[in-house]
């Protein structure tokens, strides 16, 4: 994670259009002839971005699909976890290290989908906001808080000092997600890393450990699945409280 923000490098057709229209574009480089790139070049010569043409981006790019398109941006200032504590009604999604950019950016997508307020990773051993990411996120990165810690735990400690309630997931979790009546609270869903899942002192510091039922024998979700269900398990909740 870079240590002045998020976003230096955005690439494919969705993220890069995405990043144009949150006036964060320096430069695009594009492949102006391939199907579906003359629409987000005429984006960003309409806003001031200077373009540069070539018959192939590959080489500038940092995926191995960039789709003809890789923009030089301004980097998004990353917030603090006091600021991400401060929303109306608080609804967060905290990463204990997940390792994957592609599911980091799938996470955010439906964290924003589902009307989360915000996301906490850790800056350390954690997957970095990538181009991939940021590809996978389709945008959504554009748009919600984030914010970076050095520690998870303390993380949560300083969430907990603000009065937000943290749900760990787990698949020994002592309680189901589902339903959970704590959702409705400013809240908190940890969602551990791929294989290892929550970090003892993480589990240790979470209010509830909650899991997810499931009726096959699959030992655990996918991080990114996870989240997802657990962000609109929190907006289905609230809307019926």
């Amino acid at each position: 994670m870079a240590p002045a923000g998020i976003g230096h490098r955005v690439e494919g057709l969705h993220a890069v259009t995405a990043a144009i229209a949150a006036g964060r574009v320096r430069t695009l480089h594009a492949e102006a002839r391939r199907t579906g790139v003359s629409e987000v070049v005429a984006a960003a010569r309409a806003a001031g971005v200077e373009v540069r043409e070539s018959d192939d981006v590959r080489d500038r790019a940092e995926t191995t699909a960039p789709q003809g398109v890789v923009a030089d941006c301004r980097a998004i200032p990353l917030a603090t976890v006091d600021d991400l504590a401060a929303a109306a009604r608080p609804a967060l999604l905290v990463l204990d290290h997940v390792q994957d950019p592609q599911n980091l950016g799938a996470i955010a997508r439906s964290a924003l989908a589902a009307g989360m307020t915000g996301l906490v990773v850790s800056s350390d051993r954690a997957a970095p906001f990538s181009a991939a990411a940021f590809k996978a996120a389709v945008g959504a990165l554009e748009r919600l808080p984030i914010a970076g810690v050095r520690s998870v735990a303390d993380g949560l400690k300083r969430l907990a000092k603000s009065g937000i309630w943290t749900v760990g997931l787990d698949a020994d979790g002592d309680q189901e997600l589902f339903g959970l009546g704590l959702l409705t609270e400013p809240v908190a869903v940890v969602v551990g890393a791929e294989g290892a899942g929550l970090g003892r002192l993480v589990r240790d510091r979470c209010d509830v450990v909650a899991s997810i039922p499931m009726a096959g024998p699959t030992e655990s979700l996918n991080a990114s699945v996870a989240a997802a269900l657990a962000s609109f398990e929190v907006a289905r909740v609230r809307s019926s409280g």
